[in-house]
């Protein structure tokens, strides 16, 4: 045994010796010393952006823009990593994941925002908006404004609002008149304004992420539900609804949101090249879901396999008219003030 204590303790000298003569000690240990190449990694960015939507709609290609813009813009500084389709986070688990520092920025639809904050119900109320004019002054106006103040104390920035477009109905069966709802079951967004919505038109609602709505719908665990057109088209919901009902009856649209503590912390220089992308892309997008939109509709048009129905002028007023009730029902929750800036925007013209 001497002779291995005996060697140990040599090997041990040495190692002391080399650390007080300036022996490379990485070397021996496997750390990895300086590399050229790793220069200037620590000044490097990285926001982590997650949404729910398919990379072909119109918040999954603004998505992809804006992070080639920043890219761009920043020199590479800046790498905006983009997860679509909820391959992070679901639509309700995505809020949560930014407050909690997960990830940095989120874009999600008014109906999951209301459910952390009441007063973004106003934007889920049904024929709130009568056409687009009325939601671009919504967004660009006071309730806009409103709205993205009401981020602050939740450590949310606000940063831009993203269109989708009008929501329609389908179904398995036709939807021509207020009847047609009764029994059925709809899927929905968590959100408390559209779950009124349903009962008052005297269906079940259903909530569930969305997606998971393409396979629960397969399965018959809801019979219909309301989307966009790019978002039936993308997701292909067309081969689970026979029946489509053109309705206009809702707008949905996106808050693109980042984590407010990681904003403060960025220099102001990338800051400046952050908005100057998302101004950029948000003019993009406003285009690009109005064309995307017509032209998705166009093709399901065409669909042989898929019945489409326009709501008459009349059809239309007995909806509007069967609704109201959900306006009052939340009116409380989302404050006076939204209220009133909703009802002088539809005033104005």
């Amino acid at each position: 045994m001497r002779p291995f204590v005996s060697i140990g303790l040599i090997v041990i000298v040495g190692l002391l010796a080399a650390v007080l003569t300036g022996f490379r000690t990485d070397l021996l240990f496997g750390s990895r010393g300086y590399d050229e190449e790793q220069e200037g990694l620590k000044q490097r960015i990285v926001i982590k952006f997650s949404h729910v939507v398919a990379e072909n709609t119109p918040k999954g290609l603004a998505a992809e823009r804006f992070a080639k813009l920043v890219r761009e813009k920043t020199n590479g500084r800046v790498e905006v990593q983009v997860f679509p389709n909820g391959i992070l986070y679901s639509d309700t688990t995505e809020i949560p994941a930014l407050l909690d520092g997960e990830i940095q920025m989120i874009a999600p639809a008014f109906s999951m925002l209301s459910n952390v904050i009441p007063a973004w119900s106003v934007m889920d109320l049904p024929y709130a908006f009568r056409d687009q004019q009325d939601v671009e002054k919504a967004f660009q106006g006071e309730i806009g404004k409103k709205l993205f103040q009401t981020l602050e104390s939740r450590n949310m920035k606000g940063l831009a609002f993203w269109r989708n477009g009008f929501k329609q109905m389908t179904s398995r069966k036709p939807i021509r008149t207020l009847d047609d709802f009764a029994g059925q079951r709809f899927r929905i967004m968590q959100s408390k304004v559209l779950e009124t919505q349903f009962r008052t038109l005297h269906a079940t609602p259903v909530s569930m992420p969305f997606n998971e709505v393409f396979p629960n719908l397969e399965k018959g665990l809801a019979d219909g539900g309301e989307n966009t057109i790019s978002n039936i088209y993308s997701k292909r919901l067309y081969q689970v609804q026979k029946y489509m009902t053109i309705s206009n009856h809702g707008y949905l649209g996106y808050a693109v949101i980042m984590n407010e503590s990681f904003w403060n912390k960025l220099p102001p220089d990338i800051q400046a090249k952050i908005m100057e992308a998302m101004e950029e892309t948000t003019a993009w997008n406003y285009q690009t879901a109005l064309a995307m939109n017509d032209s998705q509709l166009k093709l399901l048009k065409e669909r042989t396999d898929l019945q489409i129905h326009v709501l008459t002028p009349e059809e239309k007023a007995q909806w509007q008219q069967a609704l109201q009730p959900v306006y009052a029902a939340h009116a409380e929750a989302i404050g006076k003030e939204l209220m009133t800036s909703l009802e002088q925007l539809r005033k104005q013209r």
